[in-house]
């Protein structure tokens, strides 16, 4: 495990490696829509993140698949003129596992974290996108996930980001990748509802990605 980084910066603040991997999954943890703090230990999305790579590392790590969580250097999404700052740490973090590793990446992301993910796709290390409870409003972009796979969940309960919002995103996805949306049914957007499901879906759907041809 790395220990975190500046609050500057970008980084790793946790990453496990089975002994010989086949693909790393890299979390990207949720954010605020404008918010220019930096994400530092205090960070209730980061927290998220934190324990949901904790819960699946070990069933992944079985399947030969090490993780690696990235803590973005700022809270928000924050759009603007420029690239907004998560995607940008986004892809720093794939060049560096591409550097490190060379090996296939599935993206998950819960909440800005699947937005994220689903911007960032379009790198050539990424094989698939998985994303928990995202936040995909109308109009976002699909083509980075083109020839991609994307696995979506979202519950029904959900008052932060919209369930029907991710429905929709996946059917204009389906245009250009692999994908399915799953229905958790009666869970919130914090992971904390049915959390056994909500990690499992996290472990089959990460499965489900590396081991398609």
């Amino acid at each position: 495990m790395t220990s975190p980084p500046p609050d500057s910066a970008a980084g790793f603040t946790d990453e496990r490696l089975p002994r010989t991997p086949r693909a790393v999954a890299l979390v990207l943890h949720g954010g605020a829509e404008f918010a220019e703090d930096p994400v530092d230990g205090r960070s209730l999305s980061w927290h998220r993140g934190r324990r949901l790579l904790r819960d699946i590392a070990r069933p992944l790590d079985r399947a030969g698949v090490g993780i690696a969580l990235l803590r973005y250097r700022v809270k928000g999404w924050n759009a603007g003129p420029g690239v907004p700052p998560p995607v940008v740490d986004a892809r720093w973090a794939l060049d560096e596992l591409e550097e490190r590793h060379g090996l296939p990446v599935v993206i998950v992301g819960h909440s800005m974290g699947g937005r994220t993910a689903a911007a960032v796709a379009d790198h050539p290390a990424v094989r698939g996108v998985v994303t928990l409870a995202p936040w995909l409003p109308p109009g976002e972009p699909v083509a980075p996930l083109t020839d991609k796979i994307l696995r979506a969940a979202h519950g029904r309960l959900d008052r932060i980001t919209s369930a029907p919002a991710t429905r929709a995103y996946v059917e204009r996805a389906a245009r250009v990748c692999d994908a399915e949306f799953t229905d958790m049914g009666d869970a919130g957007h914090y992971l904390l509802r049915r959390m056994r499901a909500w990690n499992q879906f996290a472990v089959d759907a990460v499965r489900d990605v590396i081991d398609r041809d």
